[in-house]
């Protein structure tokens, strides 16, 4: 597996319109876009920096994912997505080294089809994931 660089750095925020002045008006960060993908019960705001960019993430649900994470977790760093250059053959070496995988193919996310796979939690504290043109999937952390 080859990876690249950091593709981004996922917020999980309660509201993206409260969190937003911080990263706009103090940082500098201007917010280019915003999408909600339905299937994950979430909205992306994308805040460019470099080849990079941070995403607050939104939940459009209580029982979405982002919200879950925030009734366990608090707001904060949710995931850290390195770009990688196959994520089909990562999965594939992911999944030889017993990383048990969520998702064993590509799906889309926010962002469109580059987005990531991941895996949570552990040995950091946060969510990994690895961001690819082909899509997405996730993967859990090793027990």
């Amino acid at each position: 597996m080859k990876i690249l660089q950091i593709d981004h750095i996922g917020i999980a925020a309660k509201s993206i319109e409260q969190v937003a002045p911080f990263w706009s008006a103090v940082l500098g960060l201007p917010i280019t876009g915003r999408e909600t993908v339905e299937e994950q019960k979430a909205t992306t705001a994308f805040l460019p920096v470099g080849e990079s960019e941070i995403e607050i993430l939104e939940s459009t649900a209580p029982e979405g994912a982002i919200a879950k994470f925030i009734e366990s977790r608090g707001e904060g760093i949710q995931h850290i997505a390195l770009r990688v250059e196959n994520i089909e053959e990562a999965l594939k070496e992911l999944k030889e080294k017993g990383v048990r995988l969520i998702d064993e193919k590509p799906r889309r996310g926010a962002g469109g089809p580059r987005s990531p796979s991941s895996i949570p939690r552990r040995p950091t504290g946060c969510f990994w994931k690895s961001a690819s043109g082909d899509g997405c999937v996730r993967i859990p952390s090793p027990a």
